[in-house]
C-alpha cells in the first residue's frame, strides 16, 4: 500500500475571490494611507509658519509667545471639554479673537501685529492670561514711516462716534425697559423686551467687542465659566436670556438686570472715550462678520435659549452698512470698483436675511435649516472678504494704533 498523501482539492472559487479581494483592499488602503500622508505633509508645509497653541481645561500651552511684527497665524487647538475662545489683547482692547472653538477641533487666527507686548486669554475667563511679545522688523518700521495722512479719516471717525453715541443711548433705553419688567416680575413682558434690547446691543457689538472685560460682563456665554449656567460669574444678556426662555423664572434676576444696565451705561462711556484708529473701523466689522460666518450662523450658539440670532445678524449688518456709508466718499475716489463689489455683497446678505422676516422681526433660528444657515454664513463671509480689501485700497495696510496716535 502506498503511504502517499492524497492530493488536496483546489480552493473553491469563492475563497479565491475573497483572497483576491483582500489583496486589492490592502493595496487600496496603502494607496489611501500614502495619499493622506502626502496631503498631511503638504498641509504642514503650507502652514509651517503657524504658531500652535493648545487650550487645556485650565491652561494654554504655550502661554508665553514671541513672534515678529506683521502677519502672524495662530492655530488654536481645543483640548478642553467645551467650546472656548482665544483672544489677543492690547490692554483692555481686543486686537484679534476666535470664539466658540469646539472641543477637539482647531481654528486659525490671522493677525497683523505691531511691535509691542500683548496679553492673550485662554479658554475659561478664570484661566490665567498669557503673554505675546511682538518684535519689530524692517518691514514694520517701513510701514510706520509710510503711513498716510489721517486728515481724510477725521470725518468718518467723527461720524462713527456720533453713531456710537446715538446707538449707545438706544441700548440704555432698551435695557432700562427690560430691567423694569424684570424688577416687576413680569415674565411675558420681559421676554418681549429681551429681543429689542439684544438687537440694540448688536448694533454696537463690533465696537463693544474691543473692550474685553466689559464685553465679557455683558455678552459672555455660559461655556466660558467653570460651572456654566450655574456659575455665579455668569451674568449679562445671556444669563437673563437663560432665565427668560429656558428656566422661565425671574427669581434672582433683578440684581443681574440692574448690573446689566450699569454695564451698558459704562459701555457707552467707554466707547466714546476710546480712540478708534481708522483701520479698525473696518476690521471690527470684518471680525464680526467672520464670527457670523465661522461660528454663529452654523451653530446658533449666540442666542441658544431665545433663538433670536437673525435679529442680531441684521443689527450687525446695520452697523456694517453704516461704516461703508461713512467711507463711501473715500472709496468712490480711490476704489470705485471695490465699492461696487461691497454694495453687491451688502445687498446679497441683506436679501438672505430678509427671506426670514416676520413682521418687524425675524423667524426663530431653530426653524432655519442647516442648508439655509450655510447660505447665511456664505453671504456673511463674502461681505467680510469684500470689506477686507478696503484698508489696502485706502493705504491703511499695516498701520498700527501707535502710528495713528503719534
Amino acid at each position: 500500500m502506498s503511504n502517499q498523501a492524497p492530493l488536496q482539492a483546489s480552493p473553491p472559487r469563492a475563497l479565491r475571490w475573497a483572497l483576491a479581494g483582500s489583496v486589492i483592499v490592502m493595496i487600496a488602503a496603502g494607496g489611501l494611507f500614502y495619499y493622506a500622508s502626502t496631503m498631511a505633509a503638504a498641509k504642514r508645509l503650507a502652514n509651517h509658519d503657524e504658531v500652535l497653541v493648545t487650550i487645556h481645561p485650565h491652561s494654554c500651552e504655550p502661554n508665553a509667545l514671541t513672534v515678529p511684527a506683521g502677519h502672524a497665524s495662530f492655530r488654536i487647538v481645543n483640548r478642553s471639554d467645551r467650546a472656548v475662545e482665544w483672544e489677543i489683547l492690547d490692554g483692555v482692547l481686543v486686537i484679534e479673537e476666535r470664539e466658540n472653538i469646539a472641543p477637539g477641533l482647531s481654528q486659525v487666527i490671522n493677525a497683523n501685529l505691531a511691535p509691542g507686548d500683548y496679553s492673550i486669554t485662554c479658554g475659561l475667563l478664570s484661566n490665567p492670561r498669557g503673554t505675546l511679545h511682538v518684535t519689530p522688523t524692517a518691514a514694520s518700521d517701513a510701514a510706520a514711516k509710510a503711513r498716510p495722512s489721517m486728515v481724510a479719516f477725521v470725518g468718518p471717525l467723527s461720524e462713527f462716534r456720533v453713531y456710537l453715541n446715538s446707538q449707545g443711548s438706544a441700548l440704555i433705553k432698551a435695557v432700562t425697559a427690560l430691567q423694569q419688567a424684570i424688577e416687576s416680575g413680569d415674565l411675558s413682558q420681559a421676554q418681549a423686551l429681551y429681543v429689542p434690547a439684544r438687537t440694540a446691543y448688536q448694533r454696537v457689538a463690533p465696537a463693544a467687542q474691543r473692550l474685553a472685560q466689559l464685553d465679557n460682563a455683558i455678552n459672555a456665554r455660559a461655556d466660558y465659566f467653570e460651572k456654566r449656567e450655574q456659575d455665579p460669574g455668569f451674568t449679562g444678556f445671556h444669563r437673563i436670556e437663560y432665565a427668560l426662555f429656558e428656566q422661565r423664572d425671574l427669581s434672582g434676576m433683578a440684581p443681574v438686570a440692574q448690573r446689566l444696565l450699569t454695564d451698558v451705561r459704562t459701555l457707552k462711556q467707554q466707547l466714546l472715550a476710546q480712540s478708534l484708529p481708522p483701520e479698525q473701523l473696518v476690521s471690527i466689522m470684518v471680525r464680526n462678520l467672520n464670527g457670523i460666518a465661522d461660528v454663529r450662523a452654523g451653530s446658533g450658539e449666540e442666542e441658544r435659549y431665545s433663538h433670536s440670532d437673525l435679529n442680531g445678524f441684521a443689527a450687525n449688518l446695520d452697523a456694517t452698512r453704516k461704516v461703508v456709508d461713512l467711507l463711501r466718499p473715500l472709496l468712490s475716489k480711490s476704489a470705485a470698483g471695490l465699492l461696487g463689489k461691497i454694495d453687491t455683497a451688502l445687498y446679497a446678505f441683506d436679501a438672505e436675511l430678509n427671506a426670514f422676516k416676520v413682521g418687524d422681526g425675524y423667524a426663530s433660528y431653530d426653524s432655519v435649516s442647516a442648508e439655509q444657515r450655510n447660505q447665511i454664513a456664505d453671504k456673511a463671509k463674502a461681505l467680510a472678504t469684500a470689506l477686507d480689501e478696503i484698508d489696502p485700497a485706502l493705504g491703511l495696510s499695516g498701520l498700527s494704533a501707535e502710528d495713528v496716535n503719534r
